[in-house]
């Protein structure tokens, strides 16, 4: 028989028993059976994830992507306290972040805090000032790209990504839709699937985009490239498309945007935070290209056959307006 609890019980015991039980219904999400992200993937998921946050799950998210060493070292609640939020937000932000509890975050914090002490020197400021030396700005924007890139590779879905090579594989037809920037990237990706011999029309016009969707059918393939995700000059032609049978695919920054209502496929790209002279526009189109890529070499594996030859063709098409090797042209 238990024994009866004292008129004065020891408030220390006790807030050790409080914690154990926040510290287990932290981490009650681990029975769901969710993979939690790879430690390295962490700070990519916080810098792609917290623009759509609140104001309070964005104060965790960056305290943990700042502090990796001592956010590992905090209680549930000691993180609450820190970045001025309550416990379920701390819980909250944990699994927006694609972990099952807050016991899953505090090992990949930890991981990662081992990973940054045994690897690379601190990373440098990449703010970039107006009187910034030209070498500092090579190097700051440097960086940024190589953040990006990293970013952009630890957070991909292989699986996503593996449908849509699949689709665009077997398509009948592919259209690509992007405005601006983004257009520009969607011409690139258009440019590669022509070169290996398939059909791809890339539109930068919002009503040729739309007056194409609705030709589209099961069998077609729809991407839509939009950093913000809710551009709706990208949005209608992609629901255009999804409305008619064809296979959509978004590529996008922003994983929870508009424009994922009507993708069968997501993938998500990262960027470095937006400055006066260094705007999201110029860190998308790295991430953006990076997938374009990821996606065409994908495609490119499964289509061999017929993509070797039609790339061969199209270099002996253009081999005559090149210089010869080590000479040069004067109009």
């Amino acid at each position: 028989m238990c024994a009866p609890l004292t008129a004065d019980p020891d408030r220390k015991y006790l807030s050790y028993v409080t914690q154990d039980v926040k510290e287990i219904f932290a981490g009650s999400g681990a029975a769901a059976g969710l993979t939690p992200p790879a430690p390295a993937a962490l700070a990519a998921k916080v810098r792609t994830l917290a623009p759509s946050m609140t104001r309070s799950m964005q104060r965790v998210a960056e305290a943990v992507a700042h502090d990796p060493a001592g956010c590992a070292a905090l209680t549930v609640t000691g993180l609450a306290e820190l970045t001025g939020t309550s416990e379920a937000t701390v819980v909250r932000t944990a699994r927006l972040l694609g972990y099952p509890g807050y016991r899953d975050l505090r090992l990949a914090l930890a991981g990662l805090a081992a990973q940054q002490q045994s690897g690379r020197a601190p990373a440098i400021t990449t703010d970039i000032a107006v009187d910034d030396p030209i070498a500092d700005v090579v190097a700051k924007l440097a960086y940024e790209e190589q953040q990006t890139l990293a970013d952009t590779a630890a957070g991909l879905d292989t699986v996503q990504l593996g449908a849509a090579v699949a689709a665009l594989a077997a398509a009948r037809r592919t259209d690509v839709y992007g405005i601006g920037a983004s257009g520009l990237v969607a011409q690139d990706l258009t440019q590669k699937l022509l070169r290996i011999g398939l059909i791809a029309h890339g539109h930068s016009d919002p009503h040729l985009a739309v007056t194409n969707a609705v030709q589209l059918r099961t069998g077609d393939v729809a991407i839509a490239i939009t950093h913000s995700g809710s551009t709706g000059d990208v949005i209608e032609p992609l629901r255009a498309a999804f409305e008619r049978g064809a296979t959509t695919v978004a590529i996008t920054g922003r994983p929870d945007a508009p424009v994922t209502q009507y993708a069968d496929h997501v993938l998500t790209t990262a960027t470095s935070r937006e400055s006066e002279l260094r705007p999201a526009a110029m860190s998308s189109r790295t991430s953006q290209l990076l997938v374009v890529d990821c996606l065409f070499v994908g495609v490119a594996q499964r289509t061999y056959e017929t993509a070797a030859p039609a790339l061969a063709a199209s270099y002996e098409a253009l081999a005559h307006r090149h210089s010869p090797r080590g000479g040069s042209q004067r109009s």
